[in-house]
């Protein structure tokens, strides 16, 4: 777990919830005591609050009880009162009655009652107050869930010190079904009231966004959301994006190493009859989380014999929720009814081929459980992230296990080596428990070992590094006006940097660790007739020698000139790694694992390359070098012909392609640039190198600033958490763009302000 201790820069953390994070405990002697819940908020942000402390508001559990704030371990807790009235109105009404199915896509009918809503107005009035009441001077408060979307705006306006963050842990639904809501835009609103809106996958934060723009006509500028000024306000932004929630698992894993907990796991098998296939679920009991169809195909399965029910045991845990509710009070019956079924039709006596459990469990007991089970069975129909997933995989040290995943589970979009199933589709499902249940060892471990890395590589560090960093930035940004206006600075020097990219920028900067890489030509020197005139901006080169001499920074220029034809450009690159050549020179990796460091990458040309090479120059030089405007580059793998400044451009398109035609002869590989064709005896490009690069360096994000087709090969290997900005026009892999090399230098002279103090000044 890393240090978490500047992701709020000294601000005291408010954390607000439904629900309290600690159950009530009575003792034998009637004395009562309070312990953490095992909830999946709680568990997902328990280690931050055990390094950051926090206060924490919510409501603590019991209808119509009013209690004093109280401490437990680094948290102060401010419990909100909620009448058994509010409890039925807000809660299992508008709450649970009329939100949680609408945002999971309808799978049971939402209802819509007035007075349903007007009691959570009510509710989400009372948090609000309470918050302002608690916080301190300018402390961040982080929001949590569907119950309270209205507290950010009302919070505001009580509070406009505040920094507000609010996640939205389950989906957000697409804008088609948000509108059946008839407070839609009274929620987004709501919403709108906070500085960083978190949600679980990309297409959460893109619904909301669309759903933002439809219904509160707010401009979307990527993920930002521009809030317009109004008579008493300035305009703001907001940013909505994706941040998807993991778990500790070094926690997890050093649970799964304790030797009881091992011994607990062989005694669950034992106590089974020590099936051949261990099959386990676990969910809490809810309509959304696909039980019903799993049961279905797992009844199939034993009544076509397809598995036998003499080798094979199902546990189903199914942890109670929501017992007042007639629809899981009803799904309740319907489950339990389909197990005495099942049994009673493929069990024996001393052998049941499915255990349900209807209870909670603590950890030890859950971890024993993953590490009895051959097969993991998590098929949600509809989930924001499903941690049950990841826990999973943080727990099989031994590289064994098969997870079924739902494709509709948002952990779905990082453990891609898991089965991915449709959980709607019947057969589809019996197909991956049968593959699941006589999956080879080889392939469990090469599967797993891929989920372990995904797990390990996206924990919760990483998701509060992310979501907090963002947040933190948001609350650095902010500055008193003279009016008493807060507002977030978007200019650098001369040149503006959009809000979208601003956004991300900050919140790149608040990474321990950040790769910053670049384009050279038309990236950081403007484009020039004469390709050896070019030179890189004072501003821009600034900025990266600040940035490669700050910790945790690594900076990268990746170029198709050889590394002799950038040096003739009077580059100063001392500290930084430089590719050229598209990837085939390389120097300045001194920090890699392989020890890699300068000179070319790939060591000296074979003789068949050099043939190969020597005769296309010649050819080259021969056909083209008398041609007015063209230029031949020699590179040490390769030749580059530059039509740059020949006067007739469609001369200059047929001259490069009478280029390509001889390079094509030559079994040469062909990279295709603005308005220059480069041939290589070797296959490289600035992908990876990109990727040789991160693999030396310690894990981070990459912001890649590039201008040319070539440059699309790096666009292509980004990550969720990386930022790629296009310079100039044309089609792109990108997510961001900037219209020129003077804009991408302000980006750069951002970047290194916040991330060092130093100010970049314009040239």
């Amino acid at each position: 777990m890393t240090d978490m201790q500047d992701m709020t820069g000294g601000r005291e953390l408010v954390m607000v919830s439904n629900r309290l994070p600690v159950d009530r405990v009575v003792a034998d002697d009637g004395s009562t005591a309070w312990r953490t819940s095992p909830g999946g908020l709680v568990t997902a942000v328990e280690p931050i609050v055990e390094q950051l402390g926090c206060v924490w508001v919510g409501w603590a559990g019991n209808a119509d009880e009013r209690i004093d704030p109280f401490e437990i371990g680094s948290m102060r807790l401010a419990p909100v009162e909620l009448s058994g009235e509010d409890v039925e109105l807000y809660y299992e009404g508008f709450s649970n009655g009329t939100l949680w199915p609408l945002y999971h896509d309808v799978i049971a009918q939402p209802q819509y009652h007035r007075e349903w809503w007007d009691r959570y107005q009510q509710v989400n009035r009372r948090f609000a107050e309470r918050v302002a009441q608690e916080a301190a001077d300018d402390a961040i408060v982080w929001v949590h869930d569907y119950q309270l979307q209205l507290v950010p705006a009302m919070l505001r306006e009580l509070r406009p010190d505040l920094t507000i963050a609010f996640f939205l842990h389950i989906p957000f639904p697409p804008s088609r079904l948000f509108a059946q809501l008839p407070w839609r835009k009274r929620i987004v609103e709501g919403l709108l009231g906070a500085d960083v809106i978190g949600f679980q996958q990309v297409t959460d934060a893109v619904a909301f966004r669309t759903t933002a723009e439809r219904f509160t006509r707010v401009p979307a500028l990527g993920n930002t959301i521009v809030v317009p000024a109004t008579a008493d306000r300035s305009s703001r932004t907001v940013l909505a994006q994706e941040f998807p929630i993991s778990i500790d698992v070094e926690a997890f894993a050093a649970v799964a190493e304790r030797p009881e907990v091992l011994r607990r796991a062989q005694e669950i098998r034992e106590e089974l009859g020590n099936p051949r296939t261990l099959m386990l679920g676990v969910d809490r009991l809810d309509y959304t989380k696909g039980i019903r169809h799993r049961l279905k195909a797992y009844s199939e399965l034993l009544a076509d014999g397809e598995i036998d029910a003499s080798d094979i045991v199902f546990v189903q845990v199914a942890t109670p929720s929501r017992e007042r509710v007639e629809a899981y009070r009803q799904l309740r019956d319907e489950v339990e009814v389909t197990v005495g079924r099942i049994n009673g039709e493929h069990g024996a006596i001393g052998r049941a081929p499915l255990v349900y459990l209807h209870r909670a469990y603590t950890r030890d007991e859950m971890v024993a459980l993953y590490l009895a089970a051959d097969v993991l069975l998590v098929t949600p129909l509809r989930d924001g992230m499903n941690l049950v997933a990841k826990e999973y995989a943080a727990c099989r040290a031994d590289e064994r296990g098969v997870l079924v995943l739902s494709e509709f589970a948002g952990a779905a979009d990082e453990l891609r080596d898991a089965l991915l199933v449709n959980p709607h589709d019947i057969e589809g499902l019996k197909a991956a428990i049968v593959r699941a249940a006589h999956m080879p060892g080889e392939e469990q471990r090469r599967r797993m070992r891929s989920l372990r890395r995904a797990v390990y590589d996206n924990d919760v560090a990483h998701w509060a590094a992310g979501y907090l960093g963002a947040v933190q930035a948001v609350a650095e940004s902010r500055r008193v006006g003279p009016s008493g206006e807060w507002t977030e600075p978007i200019q650098v020097g001369a040149a503006f940097v959009p809000r979208s990219i601003d956004d991300r920028v900050r919140r790149l900067a608040a990474r321990p660790s950040l790769i910053v890489a670049t384009d050279f030509d038309g990236t950081l020197a403007p484009i020039v007739s004469r390709p050896q005139d070019a030179r890189i901006l004072p501003r821009a080169a600034q900025a990266l020698d600040v940035l490669s001499a700050s910790p945790g920074t690594g900076v990268a220029l990746l170029t198709g000139r050889s590394l002799a034809g950038l040096a003739e450009t009077g580059l100063r690159s001392d500290g930084w790694i430089v590719s050229g050549s598209h990837g085939s020179e390389l120097v300045g990796l001194d920090r890699g694992a392989d020890g890699a460091g300068g000179g070319p990458a790939e060591g000296e040309l074979s003789e068949d390359e050099a043939q190969r090479l020597g005769r296309l120059t010649r050819r080259f030089e021969r056909m083209l070098g008398g041609e007015a405007g063209v230029r031949l580059e020699r590179k040490p793998f390769g030749i580059a012909v530059h039509a740059r400044e020949v006067p007739d451009r469609q001369q200059a398109d047929e001259l490069l392609a009478a280029a390509v035609v001889l390079g094509t002869a030559e079994g040469m590989h062909v990279r295709e640039g603005k308005e220059v064709r480069e041939f290589s005896v070797r296959a490289s490009d600035k992908g990876s190198v990109l990727r040789r690069i991160r693999d030396a360096l310690p894990p981070g994000p990459v912001l890649f600033l590039g201008d040319d087709v070539t440059d699309e090969d790096v666009f292509a290997t980004l990550g969720p958490d990386d930022l790629g900005i296009k310079v100039g026009a044309g089609e792109t892999a990108a997510s961001e763009r900037v219209p020129d090399a003077e804009t991408a230098a302000a980006v750069l002279a951002l970047l290194a302000e916040l991330r060092t103090g130093i100010v970049i000044g314009s040239e």
